[in-house]
């Protein structure tokens, strides 16, 4: 129970991380309100929070990470509901766009780094603006990616995406530091969730093993129980750190979908918009002459 009446906003709770972090606080004390586009799935982690006696601890609003006025009505909606705010874990993301450079669409890679990275900005921002005015301290936590610091685990705009926010987060964490609002992201290789596998779990956890040294593949629970510690006491002098939970993945390198052309996300060209509900998009790559 070490985040007892505290209360966190996760972005992304409905879904993979998101939502087994959303669990892992109620369980350990914490209150949650979950924002997210996708309300089916939210639908299920309210459930679950349900059954497992957490009802009146957790609230959930639909949102666009992207659009700056949800995001400032969920931290409001969060205090209103609360009465206080002590934990941002901004976490909602997608694959987003895929594909070679030279065949990325401007409008792909404008919506990818509006999620994966102005999603995040805007967490901190208006964490930032609550935690400030409160002045009791507080922590920021975002979902980074092995991705952010090697070529191999992701495509071009996701990992430049998640490079950012390694590098946000040291920024933000020394301008924070004097208000005693801690700043730190997780950067998890690949896990089992949907995002990842996308309903093919055999498939994913064999792909995983053949690169991650350790024998069996991450969860989101893993992920999640990182970022319980980074929310609580324990972690009161650790800000400005990314910490990698991949099972030795980045120790070995990581080359996930292969390397250089023979990369599996250079092999196609689309717009992979993730568990948000919304339809992906595949396109087929033209034959070079």
């Amino acid at each position: 129970m070490r985040l007892i009446d505290r209360v966190a906003v996760i972005t992304g709770g409905a879904n993979g991380i998101g939502a087994d972090t959303a669990l892992r606080f109620l369980s350990e004390g914490a209150k949650v309100m979950i924002g997210d586009i996708n309300e089916a799935n939210a639908g299920r982690v309210l459930a679950a929070a349900a059954d497992a006696g957490y009802g009146d601890n957790i609230r959930f609003l639909r949102i666009d990470v992207a659009e700056e006025s949800a995001v400032e009505a969920m931290f409001d909606a969060a205090l209103a509901e609360f009465g206080r705010l002590d934990f941002v874990f901004n976490n909602a993301g997608i694959g987003g766009v895929y594909g070679p450079i030279a065949e990325t669409r401007v409008e792909d890679w404008d919506f990818t780094l509006a999620v994966l990275l102005r999603g995040v900005f805007l967490g901190m921002k208006h964490g930032a603006r609550i935690l400030q005015a409160q002045g009791r301290g507080g922590c920021i936590v975002s979902t980074a990616s092995v991705a952010g610091y090697a070529a191999g685990s992701g495509a071009h705009a996701y990992s430049a995406a998640k490079a950012a926010i390694i590098n946000l987060t040291r920024s933000v964490a020394v301008e924070l530091a004097p208000h005693r609002i801690r700043v730190n992201a997780v950067a998890p290789g690949p896990v089992m969730t949907e995002l990842f596998h996308r309903g093919k779990p055999d498939q994913g956890e064999r792909t995983i093993l053949q690169r991650q040294p350790w024998p069996v593949p991450g969860t989101a629970s893993d992920i999640a129980g990182v970022v319980a510690f980074l929310a609580s006491d324990d972690a009161g002098f650790i800000t400005g750190e990314t910490i990698v939970v991949d099972g030795g993945l980045l120790a070995r390198g990581p080359a996930l979908f292969g390397e250089g052309a023979a990369s599996a996300v250079l092999r196609a060209v689309g717009l992979d918009r993730g568990t948000t509900g919304e339809p992906s998009e595949i396109r087929t790559r033209p034959k070079l002459s």
